[in-house]
């Protein structure tokens, strides 16, 4: 047994094609799984809510106590099983296997046909190959590890953001620990990361501070709430996994995309101006393209103003 695990890791650390093939099917799976978070998340935060406020004002002020005693059937993100939301046909092994089964079942609940929503399948696809860029890029390291679970709850949170304009403290907080505990660890010099204590640090704090103080001078100045506190969250994580030094990149590439996307939306979808666009997902894709390529994007940018 010890030697036939020897040998995979042998294979893994010299086959760089069967690192990337394995972590593209990892990420296949994780996308998966991070459907079910997506969907189930905010459902147990709002039903968490619900219970703290009839502890707080009293279930008769906020509704009827159930006729029965009756305990509440668990929901998390392990049970209950998944089903269709049509006829509450449990989904067997078979038919969840990402984007195959979606392709065999041609889009449609195999009980009683109803459609499926193709954007399953594509998040089970793109967390698969963000999964095996994130693997061609740190190679067979423990850091690889620690950039995927960043990368995976990236995805989570973009989506869920999107959704619902809720970045969940349940991922963005344990994010901002683990960019701080990473900084602990010696910096991998092929990788250059992680970054060392100092900056990530002063990466948290930076983060969390410049987007709150946006906030406030711009309610100040026009009395509405231009972001969530989530965004602060998110950015602090960021700061701390990959220091201060990538905050102005990471926010001048958010805020760009989020810029052209809101235009465009406002231009070609006659979206109202006054409906908040959510923040969150152009963050998380600032920080994922300067975790993977933030240090190319600083030396492109000496060069091509001469500092360098």
């Amino acid at each position: 047994m010890q030697d036939l695990l020897g040998s995979l890791l042998f294979m893994l650390a010299n086959s760089s094609a069967t690192w990337i093939a394995l972590m593209l099917v990892a990420g296949l799976l994780v996308g998966s799984f991070l459907n079910v978070v997506i969907h189930r998340l905010p459902i147990m935060m709002e039903r968490e809510w619900k219970t703290q406020a009839e502890e707080i004002l009293g279930a008769s002020a906020y509704q009827p106590p159930p006729a029965n005693d009756a305990a509440p059937k668990p929901y998390n993100l392990v049970v209950p099983r998944s089903a269709c939301p049509k006829c509450g046909a449990m989904i067997t092994a078979t038919q969840n296997i990402p984007v195959i089964s979606y392709l065999l079942l041609g889009g449609a609940c195999a009980n009683c046909g109803v459609k499926i929503s193709v954007r399953y399948p594509l998040i089970e696809l793109f967390t698969g190959v963000l999964s095996a860029l994130v693997a061609w890029k740190f190679g067979f390291t423990w850091y690889c590890g620690a950039a995927l679970v960043l990368t995976w709850a990236l995805v989570a949170l973009s989506v869920i953001d999107f959704d619902h304009q809720l970045l969940p403290d349940d991922i963005t907080l344990p994010l901002l620990w683990i960019g701080l505990l990473l900084s602990l660890a010696p910096t991998l010099p092929a990788v250059g990361l992680p970054v060392d204590s100092r900056s990530s640090i002063i990466g948290a704090i930076a983060g969390y501070l410049s987007l709150w103080s946006v906030y406030k001078v711009f309610k100040w100045l026009t009395g509405k709430e231009g972001m969530g506190y989530g965004d602060f969250k998110l950015f602090a994580a960021l700061g701390a996994w990959l220091g201060w030094q990538m905050l102005l990149v990471i926010l001048l590439l958010s805020a760009f995309t989020g810029a052209v996307v809101g235009i465009a939306l406002i231009a070609f979808r006659g979206r109202d101006r006054n409906i908040p666009i959510p923040f969150g997902p152009y963050l998380a894709a600032a920080g994922w393209i300067a975790l993977m390529w933030g240090d190319r994007l600083i030396g492109s940018y000496l060069r091509f103003s001469g500092l360098a």
